[in-house]
């Protein structure tokens, strides 16, 4: 059974072509009819997937792949490509045991190439490299081809992994070929690359049934359903299993009520898996990520690397704004908090914790963009809630000292912003590690900067580049605490009371700052309105109309024109606002607002923290 069976992941920085080039493989191995209709990066299967462009969420499929005359069943693994959700590839790779490194042709390596490369050839793992995009009209292979390897020779890979095939590809035009010159005509290179170079996997069907759980979902039908690979043995479904934890504990007893394999993008009932297999399986109520599920006279756990920790946290409470429970029909605190545990046991780079008084939690994660998508996804699910600013997570050292995470950043920017950059990094206590050239009047410059010196960078540096530079960042490690950072922001304009704005007080507020409102938008006190053209914050009042007389004067009646407001997706808010300000998130408004809305209280507030 394993000699026919072949599990593969492919991991890449983002946007590089990892699931577009898993949509011409299933369409080229047989796997949607030839009138079906299928959607681009089909792997994708979120809304906030399809949306963002990005994979979230590690999803395993598999193709009938015939060489002659064999059939090869061969399991692929589509990972995501950002940072911040590294703790899925972590989990996903223990059920590989080849990956397939997608670099695209013109960018090169990128800090995920790095991270996730890095994860694989601690495993062991023996990789094959795709130059991807090789159509592009700036690509460079050779180069990229020599930057991988100094890559793989720079995380220490051995003399086997250092020995790696490479492919040249198009993704989304369906073909790879493994000499430029040669016909570029399907992905049959690929294929056979991977029944001849993975091997088969190393598995022993004499033992009792072993699995670990490597991904928790829910499913409307079956319940609780856990993703993994059966290390040993095999299965039949009505089984009776046992879960032990890492330590060898006994988590429950039950039975498997139903054995899946994936199919394309479904997943498909069996009766029996085999050691090798990648499946799911449903009928146990506590089991989950890290577990061991096996037979009962099972007694160590499947070994299984720990994740990395959470760098990066925010507070999550209700929302107590005048205009709470007008959109959502999910406000109270043991809702939240009850979403807020299920996704904390089914996502191990999510850490949860209580507040005292049981009215707030603080949700720790790998970054912005995983917290972002956490709370966007609750707020579509008719929650709503109260978010504060991101805080980084600090640690002692050996001998106590405060130490806190350090990020790798690497920035490609036009030649001519280089200096204000470099410039802005330093103020935010970063580090400058290199800075080369990189053909075309572009430059990329990689600095090692403290995780809370970038919270809220990303817009001053679109600002500073006018839109053209490309920041990616990657967790490197914890280092001493390197003191106070200053602000990054003016002060907020903040509405004296409760109503609807009118244009005609905007038009004449908006001397004093950028506005985040429109005509007509509901405000209440305490809610920032906009951004003050100065550093002290200030309240004003939004709907103020014009008084209406019978008197008239040349030029008093001119048109009112209002300057766009300027809009902010839910992680720039979150990193935009300060540390006694809030962001309320309803299902269908994000607003920025104080902590405290009565004015007395803020003053209150501020004596205090001066006083401390």
């Amino acid at each position: 059974m394993s000699r026919n069976l072949r599990n593969i992941a492919i991991i890449a920085h983002v946007d590089h072509g990892k699931t577009t080039l898993i949509d011409s493989i299933m369409k080229q191995s047989g796997t949607f009819r030839a009138n079906q209709k299928v959607d681009e990066c089909v792997m994708d299967s979120g809304d906030l997937e399809k949306e963002r462009g990005i994979t979230i969420l590690a999803k395993p499929t598999s193709i009938d792949w015939k060489q002659n005359g064999t059939h090869t069943r061969i399991n692929i693994i589509d990972t995501p490509g950002h940072a911040d959700f590294g703790g899925e590839v972590e989990r996903v790779l223990h059920m590989a045991d080849g990956v397939i490194l997608l670099t695209d042709a013109a960018e090169g390596p990128m800090p995920q190439t790095k991270f996730v490369l890095g994860k694989a050839l601690k495993l062991g793992l023996r990789p094959m490299v795709i130059i991807n995009k090789i159509d592009r009209s700036d690509a460079r292979p050779e180069e990229v081809v020599n930057e991988v390897f100094d890559l793989f020779v720079s995380l220490d890979a051995s003399d086997a992994q250092l020995d790696f095939p490479i492919l040249y590809a198009s993704g989304r035009n369906g073909w790879c070929v493994r000499d430029l010159n040669d016909e570029r005509k399907d992905l049959t290179p690929l294929l056979e690359l991977v029944l001849d170079y993975v091997p088969a996997p190393d598995v022993q069907d004499d033992k009792p049934f072993a699995m670990l759980a490597t991904l928790l979902d829910s499913d409307p039908f079956l319940g609780r359903c856990l993703t993994g690979r059966v290390v040993q043995g095999s299965a039949k479904i009505n089984e009776a299993v046992k879960a032990i934890d890492l330590d060898g504990k006994l988590v429950e007893n039950g039975r498997l009520t139903k054995l899946l394999k994936f199919e394309g993008t479904q997943r498909v009932p069996v009766t029996e898996v085999h050691a090798g297999d990648i499946i799911c399986v449903a009928g146990l109520t506590k089991a989950s990520v890290a577990d061991t599920i096996g037979s009962p006279s099972l007694t160590k756990p499947i070994v299984s690397t720990p994740i990395d920790p959470p760098t990066m946290s925010v507070t999550i409470s209700v929302n107590d704004s005048p205009f709470a429970g007008k959109d959502g029909n999910r406000v109270t605190s043991t809702a939240i908090r009850e979403r807020l545990l299920a996704e904390a046991e089914t996502n191990v780079a999510i850490t949860f914790k209580e507040s005292d008084d049981k009215d707030s939690f603080e949700i720790g994660g790998r970054g912005e963009l995983q917290l972002g998508v956490l709370i966007e996804t609750m707020r579509r699910e008719g929650f709503e809630m109260t978010v504060s600013r991101p805080k980084v997570l600090f640690r002692k050292g050996d001998n106590g000292e405060k130490l806190e995470p350090v990020e790798e950043v690497y920035i490609d920017v036009d030649e001519e912003y280089a200096s204000s950059v470099i410039d802005a990094m330093n103020q935010r206590k970063a580090e400058m590690q290199d800075m080369r050239s990189s053909g075309v009047g572009k430059s990329r410059i990689t600095f090692l900067a403290p995780s809370r010196g970038l919270i809220g960078y990303q817009s001053k540096f679109l600002t500073d580049t006018r839109g053209t530079g490309i920041m990616n960042r990657l967790f490197h490690s914890y280092a001493p605490f390197k003191g106070d950072i200053g602000q990054r922001r003016n002060g907020a304009l903040i509405s004296i009371d409760t109503g609807t704005a009118v244009a005609y007080a905007i038009f004449n507020l908006q001397d004093r700052g950028t506005m985040f409102i429109g005509h007509q938008t509901p405000v209440y006190a305490g809610m920032i309105v906009g951004e003050h053209n100065r550093g002290n914050d200030l309240e004003i009042n939004v709907m103020k109309g014009k008084k209406l007389t019978n008197m008239r004067a040349s030029g008093s009646d001119e048109a009112v024109t209002l300057v766009p407001p300027r809009r902010m997706s839910l992680e720039e808010m979150m990193s935009y606002i300060n540390d006694d300000e809030l962001m309320e998130v309803t299902p269908k408004s994000l607003r920025l607002r104080k902590k405290y809305l009565c004015p007395h209280e803020r003053k209150k507030a501020m004596r205090a923290a001066a006083s401390t």
